[in-house]
């Protein structure tokens, strides 16, 4: 049984049709790439499955761990285990990154006349590189790189202890640094938990960390190809999307058209 099932899925926001008859799996344990031009859809299925009360589903299923999540809220999924690192994490001001790591987790923030020396959200810190004695006194993303923002979001995730992480496009607004450590960071926590990703990406630079098993490409709100990761993003990259899928987003259709006229 697939740990995540989308089937024949349709999804509008505000009466507009966004998604149309995706399908697509994750298994217990895979690594699976999400690709595709902007504009495509893949925010929309991120949503979509974390239970967005904008993204309307009207027809379709989406299945975690067996369970139908129709009419479930956010808290509830996240509960089950779907767990999000956002493309560009909010700053929350107010918030220690130390004691929102631990609500993570389902602890209380830290109170030090209960718990003499604070250790879970510090070992999650040094885990994706973070400084401890820097990091877990400031507010959530105040003042942070952006490779720092993305650590401080891994922490959170891994604190989750999540079932199905979604990571998107964690290799982007990084340099090269960050992201060694933040892709072998990621690689190292799914082998060890044997937690499912669904990773949204444009580059391949994450691939050789992540190691996925299985790309899908999004077009006009529809999966138009899924394969091997390696062998795709190559073609794609070469190729381009409209070449490699032949086929032609309308955007992309209407400039064309207009530069031959």
């Amino acid at each position: 049984m697939s740990l995540l099932e989308v089937k024949d899925l349709t999804v509008t926001v505000s009466g507009k049709e966004i998604l149309t008859d995706v399908n697509f799996t994750v298994e217990e344990g895979e690594v699976h790439v999400l690709m595709g031009p902007n504009a495509s859809g893949k925010t929309t299925l991120i949503m979509t499955i974390l239970g967005y009360p904008n993204y309307q589903v009207t027809e379709g299923k989406i299945i975690f761990d067996g369970i139908d999540l129709q009419d479930k809220p956010i808290y509830e999924r996240a509960k089950m285990g779907i767990s999000i690192a956002f493309q560009t994490p909010p700053e929350i001001r107010g918030v220690k990154l130390r004691d929102l790591i631990r609500i993570a987790a389902g602890k209380e923030p830290w109170d030090p006349l209960k718990e003499g020396r604070e250790t879970l959200a510090t070992a999650l810190l040094s885990k994706v590189g973070l400084d401890p004695e820097t990091f877990w006194i400031r507010d959530v993303n105040v003042g942070f790189s952006g490779g720092e923002k993305k650590r401080s979001e891994l922490a959170q995730v891994f604190a989750a202890n999540p079932k199905l992480m979604i990571l998107d496009e964690p290799d982007s607004g990084v340099d090269i640094v960050s992201l060694k450590t933040l892709g072998f960071d990621l690689g190292e926590y799914i082998r060890e938990k044997r937690c499912a990703a669904l990773v949204v990406t444009h580059y391949r630079h994450i691939l050789p960390y992540i190691r996925p098993h299985r790309v899908s490409v999004m077009c006009n709100g529809r999966i138009v190809a899924s394969g091997d990761p390696y062998e795709m993003f190559s073609k794609i990259e070469e190729k381009g999307y409209c070449e490699y899928l032949e086929i032609c987003p309308p955007e992309m259709k209407r400039l064309v058209e207009k530069e031959e006229r």
